[in-house]
């Protein structure tokens, strides 16, 4: 079988791939391939079509700051309209000519003698690369409950990140497990038609109301014959995403200002006594996602709703049964249980010196250096890996600055070959030790969340503004690189 050979190979068309394959292509790097497991680029803004799926940050802000759109439709936009952008951008950069679909990699082991990652895919394919940059995310692979049951269910079932389309809801008893972003998004949706619908809450939400309206012509005309409009639309965004996100990882006294909101919000929209009892959260704000939504709690106060917030024991081939022994009949079940975020990189197999596996090196979390490089992983390059979520903000700022450090290491490992750059352990140690330690004043170490593991580590989330972010990443120190050579 022929090797393919490239400078560089991404894993993965979302944002982070995307935003990759541009940074490469505008530093005159061409030789790279893009490896998508699906038929089409988009990562979970292709694969999330359930109703309502939208984002909940700021249009002008949840966009490549190079490739500014002038004509999003609304402040904050919807599944459809983002995919449209992820593609459009793609296309005007000449990303698609490099990316290769339907090519799911299964395993990655770096190669010492020659310095390069070996990768192979389901069907058999190999690469050989310089650098081998997965990008596949941390909000990529669904994640189901450890309900006992889930299999005996005898009617429609499927999780919002894999929406079926095809499934009859007119006038069906719906189950839905979960509450959190992309359920409070649906179950508004799905309401009207159902004929019971029942929600299962774990544990209630901080929910703000979305500050969301249409983009009028007007609008779209004044953004594009004057452009710095949208600037001065997305550096407001920015600061407050700024601002928030100092909120939660640092300056807490600020958390009753969002908390009032939340507060009031809830009691505008429910004003039932004890249906606001069991909405109100029990934990400290912010220590698990915030929510944006105005016709969710309107829609839990429905006639045809029930909201249960009573413990799961099983799914029976009928329905769902809770700890107070009752039994809630159902046609259909619909999982809005989020994503396995906490397992980065699986389900590849992935080999560094010495054939060590990255889940051995990760066993008890996962940790790079910056967010992107890992000890003992020469040429592995961590496109939204841990540590480098945001609590508050877009992650697409986040993904341009990981991008641009990445482009920097790939132009030093193509002035260079037969060379590769291992992050040295001590400076990973430090970056962490500093990372955890900020992390544990904040508030993501409050409660349990899908931000930390089964070890109370703070996985997923950055502690600090993403401008500190960006100019940490702005160039590869390689003071901080092992620097050795094939053979």
């Amino acid at each position: 079988m022929t090797t393919t050979r490239t400078t560089a190979l991404i894993v993965g068309a979302g944002f982070g791939g995307i935003a990759m394959a541009i940074e490469l292509r505008r530093a005159g790097i061409h030789d790279f391939v893009v490896l998508e497991k699906a038929d089409d680029l988009g990562g979970v803004w292709r694969e999330n079509t359930y109703p309502g799926s939208g984002c909940d940050v700021p249009s002008p802000l949840y966009s490549f700051s190079y490739a500014r759109n002038l004509t999003w439709p609304r402040r904050y936009a919807g599944q459809r309209d983002i995919h449209a952008y992820v593609a459009r951008t793609a296309r005007r950069f000449g990303v698609l000519s490099h990316i290769r679909f339907g090519q799911e990699v299964t395993s990655a082991e770096f190669d010492e003698s020659t310095a390069e990652w070996l990768v192979r895919t389901t069907d058999g394919t190999e690469f050989s690369a310089r650098a081998f940059i997965p990008a596949t995310g941390q909000l990529s692979r669904p994640a189901f409950p450890s309900i006992p049951g889930l299999e005996s269910f005898g009617g429609t079932s499927f999780h919002s990140a894999e929406w079926d389309h095809d499934a009859e809801l007119e006038g069906k008893r719906i189950a839905v497990i979960g509450t959190g972003a992309s359920a409070i998004q649906f179950v508004p949706e799905i309401q009207p038609g159902a004929r019971r619908l029942t929600v299962f809450q774990r544990s209630a939400q901080y929910i703000l109301p979305k500050r969301d309206h249409a983009y009028k012509p007007w609008h779209q005309k004044a953004f594009r014959a004057l452009p710095i409009l949208q600037t001065l639309d997305r550096l407001g965004f920015w600061l407050y995403a700024e601002f928030a996100q100092q909120c939660l990882s640092k300056w807490r006294f600020f958390t009753p200002l969002f908390q009032r909101q939340t507060s009031r919000h809830l009691r505008e929209k429910v004003t039932d006594p004890g249906l606001r009892y069991r909405l109100t959260p029990d934990y400290a704000l912010g220590c698990k996602r915030v929510l944006f939504s105005n016709d969710y709690l309107p829609a839990v106060t429905k006639s045809n709703v029930d909201l249960m917030t009573d413990e799961i024991t099983e799914v029976t081939p009928k329905g769902v049964r809770t700890a107070d022994g009752t039994h809630h009949d159902a046609d259909v079940l619909i999982y809005g249980t989020g994503f396995a975020a906490l397992d980065l990189l699986a389900p590849m197999k992935i080999h560094g010196l010495d054939g060590r596996g990255l889940e051995q090196t990760w066993s008890e979390g996962a940790r790079a250096h910056l967010g992107i490089t890992v000890p003992g992983f020469p040429n592995l390059f961590l496109i939204y890996g841990p540590n480098t979520n945001l609590g508050g903000g877009s992650i697409i700022y986040m993904l341009e600055s990981q991008a641009r450090y990445v482009r920097d290491a790939v132009r030093i490992l193509a002035e260079h070959p037969r060379r590769w750059l291992d992050v040295r352990p001590a400076a990973e140690r430090d970056w962490d030790v500093e990372v955890q330690t900020r992390l544990a004043r904040s508030v993501w170490t409050r409660c349990d969340s899908w931000y930390r593991n089964e070890h109370g580590r703070v996985v997923a989330n950055w502690p600090g503004r993403t401008h500190e972010y960006r100019r940490r990443t702005r160039r590869v120190d390689l003071a901080d690189f092992r620097v050795g050579a094939a053979g």
